[in-house]
This record gives C-alpha cells, structure tokens and sequence, in this order.
C-alpha cells in the first residue's frame, strides 16, 4: 500500500453500528413521607434504627428505550417500635439504549444504571426527611455491581447468605 493510500474496509454507507447508551430522561414516579407520630416523635430521645429497602426494575419502553426504576423504602422505628418516619422513593430514568448485545445490555440495566440515578434518589430522600424536620437521611452507597452479582449467582442456584436487594 503507498504512503498516502487509506485502507478503507467496506461498511454501508451510514451506518451506525457502535454501542450507544444515553440517559434521555430521570424523574420522581412516586414519593411518600409519612410522619405518623408527630408532633409526640420529636420529644424522643432514643436514636431510632433504620431499615433500608431497595429494589431495581427494568422495562422496555419503545424500540431501543429502556425504564431503569429504583424503589427505596426507608422506616425509622424508635422506641417500642413507634415509628418515627417513613419515606418511600420510586425513582426512575430513561436509557437509550442502542447496538448493546443483550449479554451487556441486563448489568447495564441493573448495575450501571442504578449507580447513575442513586445519588439523586439518595439526595431526594435526605431532603424529604430533612422537611419532615428530622435530621437527613444520608444513604450509604451502594455497590449495584455486587448486588447484580448476588442477584445473578441466586437465580442460577448459588445463593448466597444475604437476600439480593437489600441495602
């Protein structure tokens, strides 16, 4: 080949068969604060204990479009296991989604797409307890790899000792 010739493969003029992922949309679909002991809960002295719950979902919306939703329960229970408050969270974005084999299409959806929307579903909840006039809730952050992980080596029949899901 000389020096200034270009080695062009053939490939169809325009076509676009690169791997694409972009997040198109993220929004609240619903959101729930309950502070059923009030105004009683802010006499409390006792630190409450918090139980976390977390679940990721993936549908298919339209033709290379994809719904990663991320729901979050938090409870605070407190003394004589009075509930102090009660946020629910389900959080969502749109992925699109384009020349992604399906073999790295699902951990897409359930591990890297949850770790891109979990710090604004984490900062939603912090400051809608924070309003409940409790202090805000800080998650701690999640390893979505490793839960993939979890999920995947339980639905093949290596479970593990701790439940998929749980934060």
């Amino acid at each position: 080949m000389a020096e200034n010739e270009y080695d062009l493969n053939p490939v169809a003029n325009g076509a676009d068969t690169a791997p694409q992922i972009g997040l198109i949309a993220q929004y609240v679909k619903d959101l729930s604060f309950e502070n059923p002991n009030a105004p009683g809960i802010y006499q409390a002295q006792i630190q409450p204990q918090f139980d976390v719950q977390m679940n990721v979902g993936a549908t298919p919306v339209a033709e290379d479009v994809h719904e990663v939703a991320m729901k979050v329960e938090v409870r605070a229970i407190g003394e004589n296991d009075v509930t102090a408050f009660a946020v629910e969270l389900l959080y969502a974005g749109l992925f699109g989604v384009r020349n992604v084999p399906d073999d790295q299409l699902h951990p897409f959806l359930y591990a890297e797409a949850p770790r891109l929307l979990f710090p604004f579903a984490r900062r939603i909840i912090a400051e809608v307890v924070r309003d409940g006039n409790f202090p805000p809730m800080l998650l701690d952050p999640i390893d979505f790899g490793a839960m993939y992980l979890q999920q995947v080596q339980q639905a093949n029949g290596l479970a593990t000792s701790e439940p998929a899901g749980q934060a």
